[in-house]
């Protein structure tokens, strides 16, 4: 029979955004774990629920084999003594491997004699190797948001309440601070029961959804899609498909039943943002389209639980969405009684960051840097007045009503409002395309004047917390700022935008010292969010699959176009996959490392005496304005090409030529001549990072 183990951690209410992250540590801490105590194992499946952790291991081996092994101990000569007595040393050794001196053996290593034991390691079962490792599988999990409760020392998202720990139909036991560990486990809060025995793990799943309990998150979630879009269908209409609220309801539920309920007419009149944000963001609702997109009065919520009462059930929820609807109308309408322009002056009452200024400081930094962009892109004067009130505007939105109670408006009521109030198209897609992209994977700014604006925005915050000294730290980063960073990165390569980003740092720091009187030490703060981004880039071409020398050698010749970094990172991998490395990086690494002491590019022809230096001399010049020429097409490539043409005149300098003499002039000369050759190189790839 196929050894099976189940592991069930039972939980108070997991949040949902927690879960995905805990089943991954959680299979890998245990791949880990069977991997290092050589235990075989088949496949590792996790399930999870809001009340439960669940992971079953197939095809475990019966244990550990036992294995033979040679242990180094000391060196001889200090092995015995004169009399060739075991010295303590040997003794001590022996002890603790415990072998006697039948199990010693002497043999050289690296020319000196040593004592080596044969040391017999029994393999113990996988019930054992199980009971004394489980335990710390568990610790390892580590959460955003953790807690500890009931005087315990273990830290978790939220209270174990209970652990099942069944190798086939036995119990393993463990010890983690005195949790129950065992075979019971427990049902749906209200319909299962509260303490169900699982006698073996074959029985496990259908045990469990016999108590209203689906374990597998995947079953729940088809469940959710599939009867949610028929109850959908049945209106003439279609869920609004959003996979990261589908994710979400499926770990809020343990046995879910779809049920479709009513909107009042009346709602559908204020803007879609306004009724759909409370449906999503606060009940986790699905709203429902018909086939051209527009909001039908109805919408889909899953219930935990059967589908007994569901009259009861659905009035509930329409009567709990309505209250916020109609809190939501109340404010849409207060809100428009005046222009968005007037929501502006506000600002100036509300603190950005204490040491930072206010937001209306803010919209005007935001202002001053997004007209350097906009300078730097060389765009038209109506884009770049389009930018300049769109940064005005900004801001507006968050004094109002609708972003005060649901924030996550902003920018969507701005772009509203701004509409109602006579901006023009480009201007109110801006103030809603600054926040943009939010999270990994979300939409980008589609418009010049948005994307523009969403740099200066996100470069404001990232410059201005750096210059105060708050900068991300591990899991730390309360301003978000990575995510800024990323969004920043993301847009310049969508839109392809010529940016110089080292520039665009300098304007911002100064922007601050200009408007606010900020002190700082600005080439450090300055070298900092430059590391801070070559970070992100590195991580973001690295996703690519791009390889991570080739990133670390087109970085190290600056981020001031993390455009034009893609594309020679990308040809460059390209290039290198293709060709190899050996013959690049063996000739130039040379030239590299002593290019470093040159003072000068310069080279004087008359000092050139060598044929090999003159002969190098002539093919670079040859090649330097192609290679340039190459590079203003971003032909990485072919510009590399043209290097490797240097190879033969390069290994014939280094073969012939003594670059270090006593001459002063002749050897400055040389390293000139390396320089040059060096720094133009530098232009496509900084070599010497790169392994073989």
């Amino acid at each position: 029979m196929s050894n099976r183990y189940l592991l069930e951690i039972g939980v108070e209410e997991l949040p949902a955004r927690f879960i995905n992250g805990a089943l991954k540590q959680l299979k890998e801490n245990c791949e880990k774990m069977l991997a290092e105590e050589r235990i075989g194992f088949g496949q590792i499946t996790t399930y999870a629920t809001p009340r439960r952790l669940t992971m079953i291991i197939d095809d475990l081996s019966q244990g550990q084999d036992t294995i033979e092994e040679m242990v180094k101990g000391p060196a001889k000569r200090i092995a015995y003594d004169e009399e060739g007595n075991p010295t303590k040393a040997l003794e001590g050794f022996m002890r603790g491997q415990g072998v006697g001196l039948e199990d010693i053996s002497i043999k050289d290593y690296n020319g000196e004699e040593y004592i080596y034991a044969k040391v017999v390691k029994e393999g113990k079962d996988t019930s054992t190797i199980l009971s004394e490792n489980m335990a710390d599988v568990i610790k390892g999990i580590v959460f955003p948001k953790s807690m500890k409760w009931g005087g315990k020392n273990i830290r978790f998202a939220r209270p174990i309440r209970w652990i099942v720990s069944i190798l086939n139909d036995e119990i393993v036991p463990f010890d983690l601070e005195g949790i129950r560990v065992g075979r019971t486990t427990k049902g749906h809060r209200f319909l299962g029961n509260k303490e169900i025995e699982i006698k073996n793990v074959e029985e496990y799943l259908d045990k469990l959804e016999e108590n209203y309990v689906l374990v597998d998150q995947n079953r729940r979630r088809e469940i959710i899609k599939y009867d949610s879009e028929k109850l959908a269908k049945e209106k003439g209409g279609n869920i609004l498909v959003d996979q990261a609220l589908l994710d979400e309801v499926t770990y809020i539920v343990e046995y879910p039943t779809p049920i479709i309920g009513r909107i009042k007419e009346e709602y559908l009149n204020l803007p879609d943002d306004v009724v759909i944000t409370p449906m999503k963001e606060h009940l986790r609702y699905f709203p429902i389209v018909n086939d051209n997109g527009v909001l039908m009065p109805y919408f889909v919520t899953v219930r935990n639980g059967d589908d007994q009462h569901l009259d009861v059930v659905i009035k509930g929820n329409e009567k709990v969405l309505e209250a916020r609807l109609e809190d939501a109308k109340f404010f849409y309408h207060e809100d428009i009684k005046r222009p968005i322009e007037d929501y502006v002056e506000p600002l100036k009452n509300i603190v950005f960051q204490e040491k930072l200024g206010t937001l209306y400081d803010k919209t005007v930094r935001i202002g001053k840097l997004a007209k350097k962009i906009g300078d730097y892109l060389e765009v038209g004067e109506e884009t770049k007045n389009n930018v300049l009130r769109a940064a005005y505007l900004s801001k507006a939105d968050l004094v109002t009503k609708m972003v005060d109670e649901f924030t996550e408006l902003q920018g969507r009521m701005g772009m509203e409002y701004a509409k109602r109030s006579g901006e023009n198209e480009i201007v109110s897609t801006a103030i809603y395309e600054q926040y943009l992209p939010r999270f990994s994977g979300d939409e980008l700014p589609t418009t010049t004047a948005g994307s523009i604006l969403s740099i200066a925005d996100k470069l404001d915050t990232i410059s201005g917390c750096f210059a105060i000294g708050i900068e991300p730290t591990g899991s730390q980063d309360p301003y978000g700022l990575r995510r800024q960073a990323l969004g920043i990165i993301n847009i310049i390569l969508d839109r392809r935008l010529n940016l110089n980003l080292e520039e665009l740092i300098d304007s911002a720091l100064y922007i601050y010292v200009e408007e606010l009187g900020l002190v700082f030490d600005y080439d450090q703060v300055k070298d900092n969010i430059i590391g801070f981004f070559k970070g992100r880039i590195k991580n973001l071409f690295s996703e690519m699959g791009i390889r991570y020398d080739i990133i670390d050698g087109v970085i190290s010749t600056g981020i001031d176009n993390i455009y034009d970094l893609m594309t020679r990172a990308n040809k460059l991998h390209e290039y290198f996959e293709e060709h190899g490395l050996e013959e690049v990086l063996s000739t130039f690494n040379r030239v590299t490392n002593l290019a470093e002491k040159a003072s000068s590019t310069e080279v004087k022809r008359d000092l050139l005496v060598e044929d090999a230096e003159i002969k190098l001399f002539d093919a670079f010049n040859d090649i330097e304005e192609k290679v340039l020429n190459h590079l203003d097409k971003k032909e990485y490539d072919k510009a590399l090409e043209q290097f490797i043409a240097l190879k033969e005149p390069v290994d014939d300098f280094f073969d012939h030529v003594m670059v270090m003499v006593d001459d002063e002039a002749i050897r400055e000369n040389r390293l000139s001549l390396l320089g040059k050759i060096s720094n133009t190189m530098l232009l496509i790839c900084d070599l010497s990072k790169l392994v073989k």
